[in-house]
């Protein structure tokens, strides 16, 4: 059986497990709600055990786990839908400890840490959410935390900044790789000036894995930052240099998401979250280093290099 299994595999993150898992011929159990989009994602490789699960069917949730030795996270809900992620996460935790899994891997985001008091964000600032999305997130960490210190799991939580990379449609900076390739309008969410901080999502996979393999690891939350400081307008900039022509672009800020979301919810849900355009986290990974050794982290240009070959239909 496979010793690992992503849970909300299908997605960027975890497609980019699975690669660094393929790269070192291990086998691994991709979980998710539709068999089609794993089949897509997954079909190909041969190391790829293929399970479907419902959540809320306990059974379910254990035949998903059985066998597995570690369990990484990455179960996404509607934005609009945050109350489920504390539910599903509570689901998951009784099954997988039913099952016998002995790890479970986290994938966590920024929001629990609310508006940053200092810069850079280390993994003792304290946890004070002021949004409702930053509440339900630190409620899905304290779950797991709180199992590891009962003894029922062994648990970490790893924290990722946003998120850009071939294929990545859910990253801020997706419409305007689009638009530097295909042409029209970038639309981007704005002020696009601040200090902001992206990782290549092809990165995340080796640190995961190797992480799941850390036997210090678990107990503790991790920061994973990214490749350095920059902001939109910059990552724009070196589109435009990479591809030879200025690129168009539509910026809303916060008054304007409101009045989309009036006719989008997932628009009208960012409203609360834009704090992080204006008041950004910028994460300090030096214990996750220290922990693991250096971490690589592709330097932006390449990045983006790749990004828009994919968006091309160049592959990398």
């Amino acid at each position: 059986m496979p010793p690992i299994a992503l849970f909300g595999a299908a997605g960027a993150i975890g497609q980019s497990i699975a690669a660094a898992l393929r790269a070192q011929g291990q086998p691994y159990r991709v979980v998710g709600r539709s068999r089609a989009s794993l089949s897509q994602a997954f079909g190909a490789d041969p190391l790829a055990d293929i399970v479907t699960w419902n959540p809320d069917d306990p059974a379910s949730v254990q035949a998903a786990a059985s066998g597995v030795e570690t369990l990484v996270y990455m179960v996404g809900v509607n934005y609009w839908q945050f109350e489920l992620h504390p539910d599903v996460m509570r689901k998951t935790l009784a099954g997988a400890i039913a099952a016998g899994v002995r790890n479970i891997v986290l994938i966590g985001t920024v929001y629990p840490y609310g508006r940053p008091r200092t810069q850079p964000v280390r993994e003792d600032h304290p946890r004070a959410p002021h949004t409702f999305k930053g509440r339900m997130r630190k409620s899905q960490e304290d779950l797991v935390m709180q199992a590891h210190a009962e003894g029922r799991i062994r648990a970490t939580v790893l924290r990722l900044p946003d998120f850009y990379g071939p294929g990545v449609q859910a990253s801020l900076l997706h419409g305007a790789a689009q638009a530097a390739v295909q042409g029209g309008t970038a639309d981007m969410v704005g002020p696009i000036d601040r200090p902001h901080e992206f990782v290549y999502v092809p990165d995340v996979g080796p640190v995961v894995v190797q992480l799941a393999n850390t036997p210090a690891a678990f107990g503790k939350i991790w920061n994973l930052g990214g490749a350095g400081v920059t902001t939109q307008r910059e990552m724009v900039s070196e589109m435009e240099r990479q591809t030879g022509r200025a690129l168009k672009r539509r910026v809303v800020g916060k008054t304007m998401l409101r009045l989309i979301g009036l006719f989008n919810p997932f628009m009208r849900e960012m409203v609360e979250m834009h704090y992080l355009l204006t008041d950004p986290v910028l994460m300090d990974d030096s214990a996750l280093q220290q922990l693991l050794g250096p971490i690589h982290k592709t330097p932006y240009a390449q990045g983006i290099r790749q990004t828009l070959a994919a968006a091309a239909g160049r592959g990398g």
